[in-house]
């Protein structure tokens, strides 16, 4: 276990919101397998008493994580649908901050998994797409014509070119990176100038957060960091972005999905669920704001 510093502030001053709740031989690639249901299991969560942001510390070594990530997998089958509609529509806003005339072609997903979001991308009219995902057994899922540009890799520095994409987005993977400044530099440095990034991730002021507290499902121990649309705000302009907007994100689920991240008891969940199906309710998408903030902002 190694010590983790506040991300903005890059000092230690903090309280702690709750303590460590795992065993450290019990820990492996399931726990940090995305789309798993939640096992309520997390790292000791402080909080920044200067800046406010909200991260694990102690933490697993960084290589320890990585190794972890890449033996993973991530399953997005039933939700696939539903997450291209989602973040295919803040791809699609994405046009309305394009700067002049400026053609845009190239995009990168960091933590793309199977890669249905880089089929997504195609669709709307990019034509050089790039994903880089650490589980090789998700790259295997990917379609061919999406598959030949993932690296299986972590996101690091020697990947790409500097100043090589429009676009770089960031979907639910920004809370798991164990060092956001580095990330987001390296994030910097291969966009073009007046690039711009997408990111969609948990809020740690969301209502449901504060309500739930540590039975939020966002407490988990594959979350290193939890931002805030403040301290996502102030990580991007350390790092030279100039954010453009930062707002409360809507996701589209089946109704199904939805009760199944409402917090009762198994036994509840699963009497509910069935009167959905016997009313045929169940696949419904309706869509709702669980708690998540999206931001774009440019080089």
């Amino acid at each position: 276990m190694i010590t983790q510093l506040c991300a903005i502030c890059e000092k230690n001053n903090y309280q702690i919101l709750y303590p460590e709740n795992f065993e450290i031989k019990k820990i492996n690639e399931r726990v940090f397998s995305a789309r798993r249901l939640p096992d309520k299991i997390h790292y000791r969560i402080v909080k920044c008493r200067k800046c406010g942001l909200v991260y694990s510390n102690p933490i697993l070594e960084y290589e320890k994580i990585e190794g972890l990530y890449k033996k993973s997998f991530t399953s997005y089958d039933e939700h696939i649908e539903n997450l291209k509609l989602t973040y295919g529509f803040y791809l699609k806003e994405l046009k309305k901050y394009i700067v002049g005339n400026r053609h845009v072609c190239s995009l990168l997903e960091i933590g793309c998994g199977n890669g249905f979001f880089l089929e997504e991308a195609l669709n709307q009219g990019y034509k050089n797409v790039w994903g880089v995902e650490p589980g090789k057994k998700s790259v295997d899922k990917a379609k061919k014509i999406v598959k030949k540009n993932i690296i299986v890799d972590i996101f690091r520095p020697g990947l790409f070119k500097k100043n090589f994409f429009d676009v770089v987005c960031c979907f639910q993977t920004f809370d798991h990176i164990p060092d956001p400044n580095g990330f987001l530099k390296e994030c910097y440095s291969v966009l073009k100038k007046r690039g711009l990034v997408l990111f969609l991730n948990h809020d740690a002021s969301s209502i449901s957060a504060k309500i739930m507290g540590e039975r939020s499902p966002i407490i988990d121990i594959e979350h290193t960091y939890l931002f805030d649309k403040k301290t996502m705000e102030k990580m991007f302009k350390k790092h030279n972005f100039k954010v453009i907007e930062i707002k409360d994100a809507t996701n589209i689920h089946h109704l199904s999905h939805w009760l199944d991240l409402f917090p009762l008891s198994k036994s509840v969940k699963l009497i509910l669920l069935n009167i959905l199906k016997a009313l045929h309710l169940d696949k419904i998408k309706i869509k709702l704001n669980p708690g998540n903030i999206v931001l774009v902002a440019i080089k």
